[in-house]
């Protein structure tokens, strides 16, 4: 997952901007929030990749932190990337999995988090995940009906579950500050018209929809948040426009990125941001999408996030280190516009063959990596020793 910023420093700019933010509007997609009093799916392909980590742990004899990976694997959720059209089978094998997992005592319903991520030309400001499909080979027209068709008559098949669902990460971001990168000034309406597709095709009951907003560090400066909320407002008329009682629930932040919801540190290249954390972020973008008729609902990615002092730009998205597994999916905020905190992208999978010397391709697994976000695991992750191999 790759993320290219181009900051726009609004010094002067930045407390006008705050204290002009619009009052909310009398209408807005305000629903329950699609997390409170469920199970929580968890990913078992994404388990049997840490077995290779807790094998790791053992060799050295650190049955601790052995422990606190099995904890990982069998008790954290986390979200299951469909990134292909040969993926999108691999759906309903998820919902098999999760309807094992649900306990025949409980009476709640079991949620699972999903990625849909397979825009044609997808990534057009970097290019580490760049995807299947190209504009120049029809596939706008690919993404519509070979995958995102398919993706929503897989969702369609389990009303017995119900789905989170976060469309195309890396996306809409590039429509606010990577217009002067041509091949991003030409996928940009391919963008926001295969997103504004996928939200019109996945309006099921059972379904919540979430639009990736990137994080705080590239589109949360103040000159960036109103042109943010424009663009959103623009893709979902375009869904209303093909399905008219299309919405979403909201937006995730932070994806495959290492921001804090709440800093403990504030670091020195935030200074000019109102938009620091992403609990920040989330509170400074709310009132901009309530004027857009917006709902201002988050969830937001604490999967892996950087240690104090671990970068020196904000820019830097590649293999961050030292970092470490974040507050636990489902954690409690003060922040009224957060739904949940979650982990949506798979801790121990590469960025791409940067930021560390010896890191694998981008999506291949890196366990050394994920060793390092378990040790500095934070809060620390409780052992689980039940289940041992």
């Amino acid at each position: 997952m790759v993320q290219l910023t181009q900051f726009v420093l609004a010094t002067a700019a930045f407390a006008g901007a705050v204290s002009a933010a619009p009052k909310p509007p009398v209408h807005s997609n305000v629903t329950v929030n699609p997390w409170t009093g469920k199970d929580r799916y968890v990913v078992q392909s994404y388990g049997k990749k840490l077995e290779q980590t807790i094998a790791a742990f053992r060799a050295q004899n650190d049955t601790i932190n052995a422990g606190r990976t099995r904890t990982v694997q069998q008790k954290v959720s986390t979200f299951h990337w469909v990134t292909t059209r040969a993926l999108v089978s691999t759906i309903y094998d998820v919902i098999k999995e999760a309807r094992s997992q649900k306990s025949g005592n409980s009476k709640k319903r079991m949620i699972v988090g999903l990625v849909l991520y397979n825009l044609p030309d997808r990534d057009c400001s970097a290019g580490e995940s760049a995807g299947e499909l190209s504009i120049a080979k029809d596939g706008l027209n690919l993404y519509k009906k070979e995958f995102v068709d398919a993706y929503a008559k897989a969702v369609r098949s389990a009303p017995d579950l119900d789905f989170a669902i976060v469309l195309e990460p890396d996306s809409l971001g590039n429509a606010i500050t990577n217009q002067g990168i041509p091949f991003c000034a030409t996928a940009t309406p391919i963008y926001e018209e295969g997103i504004a597709y996928a939200i019109a095709k996945l309006q099921f009951p059972n379904v919540s929809l979430y639009i990736d907003a990137a994080h705080g560090g590239w589109l949360g400066w103040a000159d960036n948040l109103k042109p943010t909320a424009q663009i959103f407002k623009k893709v979902v008329d375009m869904a209303k426009a093909i399905n008219p009682a299309a919405k979403i629930r909201g937006y995730a932040t932070n994806v495959s990125n290492y921001n804090p919801f709440n800093a403990t540190v504030r670091e020195n290249y935030t200074e000019w941001s109102p938009s620091y954390d992403e609990g920040h972020y989330a509170t400074s973008l709310s009132p901009f999408l309530e004027a857009e008729g917006l709902p201002s609902n988050f969830i937001i990615d604490q999967g892996r996030v950087h240690l104090p002092g671990a970068r020196k730009e904000w820019g830097e998205w590649c293999n961050v280190s030292p970092a470490g597994f974040g507050q636990l999916p489902g954690s409690k905020t003060d922040n009224a516009h957060v739904d949940s905190i979650v982990w949506i992208k798979p801790g121990g999978e590469s960025d791409g063959r940067c930021g560390l010397e010896g890191a694998p391709a981008a999506g291949a697994w890196f366990d050394q990596y994920v060793q390092m976000l378990v040790k500095n695991a934070d809060p620390p992750l409780v052992p689980t020793y039940q289940g041992r191999k």
